[in-house]
Order: structure tokens, then C-alpha cells, then sequence
């Protein structure tokens, strides 16, 4: 009989962590007869696969030589037999509810390709910090309406939020290879074009942050930007091209991909340099899409940052600018002075958390 739903897990070196995630998959309050659970492991030198095995009644492995993150998926989604696809990275893992809230909500609107929800997002000491949207739960990025809520949104989109309908994958293709970090980005992007999506206000995956997160970096290792910046700049172009293949309007087209293309060109100024005039260039755009009600106080602070921009070479402005992300003095006076505004579609509630890296 078929699955209602394949749970595939995407991982690499997470012997720290894989557990934790299949624990969380296997425990959840859904019938164990309509879950099929697939781990890809993306070659692994650790002990992964091993510790995976431990999983054998439940959990089917694919082993694979390591190519990154695109081609995890593309080894594992011909392999769902699932009329839906809920994603997992192997070191995050789920609240128990997770699997029947976003059934449900498949169950209820035949019109949705895509489900999303809150995050809870761990930090290495412990801390957890709960993210959830307030509007805006409905949409779809084929018209500059739904790609402006998009943009906004993807945060609750990425790898072990996301649950799209099997067909809806068939028809998106294969991830482009050379995407080894956020292939989650160009599914769910070209999902949303697609078809509907829905974000549930719930926070049901626990998002963990520490040293080998392959996108979000707790680390400015040179070689790891390198890749994360090559990866960004690939996406941009493959989901242009993609979606401009599919008909979509050229404003809405960029307004999807903008920012992408905006931190790809951040991180390669900060890496290699540039025109002091492209870093403005580059930071307001990205101002505006992270920030567009800012209040009047913080858009004459960010432009006369950009003054400054002006006159100093791309790879020392970074590097100050680093600086002062590191300085204590410094951010307890942006705290209390200017502080940064807060998305308002999003609620972000801190506490300490149980649970700490080992």
C-alpha cells in the first residue's frame, strides 16, 4: 500500500546528530503504516550510516558518494513512494505533532503544493529561539503580490520545513548538481511559483545552529564562504533561468531572485573584492528586501554607512564590518541607540533551552 507521506533525511557527518533525527521521526504521532522514511547519506566518513543502520526496521539507506546537497536529493526523491515528501537535515530534528499537521493541511486545500511552518531555532549554548509568522500564511509567488510575501518568507521554507506533494516535485525536475548547499532554496522557490503555499503557525522543527552547518556559519572559514558564495550565485542563475523557462513575468522573476543574487555578490566582495560603489549597491538592495518598513531614523543611519561605503574598498568595509558584529561595546550600543528593526510579519520569542550540542 502506499505511503501518505516519505520523510526523506539528507545527511553528511551528523554522527553527532542523526539520532536525535530519526528519533524525532520515528516517535511522531502519526501512523507508523503511512510513513516510509529514507535517509540519503551524502558520503559520510564519519559514523552515520552506522548509527542510521541502528534504524534498519524503519528507515531505508542510500548510500551515495558525496556531491552535496542537490544531488542528495536527487538520489533520494525518485526513491519516495509518498504522495507527499517532508524533508529533514540530518541535525535538525521535529516536534512530535510534526507529520500530522502538515497532512492535515495537505488534506484540507487540494490547491497546495508546498506546506512550511515556524522554526525553533537552537543555538549552540542551549538558547532557543522561537520563530513564527504573524500574516500572510497563504499564497503563491507566480504574481508580484505572492513573490513579495515570498521573499520574505523563505525562512519557514527551508530543508526540514518543507513538505511538497510528490507530483509537484516530479514536475519541478531534477535539483541543478552543482547546488551542494540550499538545492532546498531552488525546490521550494520553484514550488511556490507552482503552485500554493501554506505556512502554519506552529513551530515544529528545532533548527540547530553550530561549527558544521554547511550554509548557516557560526565561522568565517575562507574556503567554506567560497563554496557558500559559488553556491549562491549558481542558484540565482538556475532559478532565472528556470523560472523565466516556465513563463513567469521578468519583474516578478527578479523580484524573486534578487536577493540571492545580492548575497552572492556580498560574500564575493567581501571575499575578492570590488567597486566601492558596488557594495552600496549591493547593501541597499539587500536592505530593502530584509527591511522594507524600517523605520525613517534607521534608513538615514544605513545610508550614511553607505557614505562611507563609498570611499572604502569592498573587502575593508567587510572586514570592519565583521569587526563590529564581534564588538560587545558596540552592539550593547546599537541595542540601546539603533537597534535593528525586526521583521514585523514575524514573532521571536527567546528562552533557554534543554537541549545542548554534545
Amino acid at each position: 500500500m502506499k505511503p501518505a507521506v516519505t520523510v526523506l533525511v539528507d545527511t553528511y557527518n551528523h554522527e553527532r546528530f542523526i539520532e536525535e533525527a530519526l528519533v524525532s521521526v520515528v516517535e511522531q504521532d502519526f501512523p507508523a503504516s503511512d510513513v516510509e522514511i529514507l535517509v540519503v547519506d551524502d558520503g559520510s566518513t564519519d559514523r552515520t550510516a552506522e548509527i542510521v543502520r541502528k534504524f534498519s526496521r524503519r528507515v531505508r539507506l542510500i548510500e551515495k558518494p558525496n556531491g552535496g546537497q542537490g544531488s542528495a536529493f536527487n538520489a533520494g526523491i525518485p526513491e519516495a513512494h509518498g504522495e507527499i515528501v517532508a524533508f529533514l537535515d540530518g541535525d535538525d530534528w521535529w516536534a512530535p505533532n510534526k507529520l500530522a499537521c502538515v497532512v492535515d493541511a495537505m488534506k484540507s486545500d487540494s490547491g497546495l503544493g508546498l506546506v512550511g511552518h515556524g522554526l525553533i531555532v537552537v543555538q549552540p549554548d542551549g538558547q532557543e529561539r522561537t520563530e513564527i509568522l504573524r500574516e500572510g500564511f497563504r499564497f503563491q509567488a507566480d504574481k508580484m503580490e505572492g513573490a513579495r510575501l515570498f521573499c520574505c518568507r523563505g525562512s519557514f521554507l527551508g530543508t526540514s520545513r518543507m513538505t511538497i506533494r510528490a507530483d509537484l516535485l516530479s514536475r519541478i525536475g531534477p535539483v541543478p548538481q552543482a547546488l551542494t548547499v540550499q538545492a532546498d532554496e531552488f525546490l521550494y522557490t520553484v514550488a511556490a511559483v507552482l503552485a500554493g503555499v501554506q505556512i502554519l503557525p506552529e513551530a515544529l522543527t528545532y533548527y540547530r545552529l553550530h561549527d558544521s552547518n554547511a550554509f548557516q556559519m557560526t565561522n568565517s572559514d575562507p574556503e567554506r564562504l567560497r563554496r557558500k558564495q559559488q553556491a549562491l550565485a549558481e542558484l540565482a542563475r538556475c532559478l532565472y533561468e528556470q523560472l523565466r523557462t516556465r513563463g513567469l513575468d521578468r519583474r516578478v522573476v527578479r523580484k524573486i531572485t534578487e536577493r540571492l543574487q545580492a548575497d552572492a555578490d556580498q560574500m564575493r566582495l567581501s571575499l575578492d573584492g570590488g567597486w566601492p560603489w558596488e557594495t552600496v549597491e549591493t547593501e541597499w538592495k539587500i536592505y530593502g528586501v530584509a527591511h522594507p518598513d524600517a523605520p525613517f531614523s534607521h534608513r538615514i543611519f544605513k545610508l550614511l554607512t553607505l557614505l562611507a561605503a563609498l570611499a572604502t574598498p569592498p573587502r575593508i568595509f567587510y572586514g570592519i564590518q565583521r569587526k563590529l558584529s564581534h564588538s560587545a561595546l558596540y552592539q550593547r550600543a546599537r541595542k540601546r541607540w539603533l537597534p535593528m528593526p525586526e521583521m514585523a510579519h514575524i514573532q521571536k520569542d527567546w528562552r533557554t533551552g534543554s537541549s545542548e550540542e554534545t
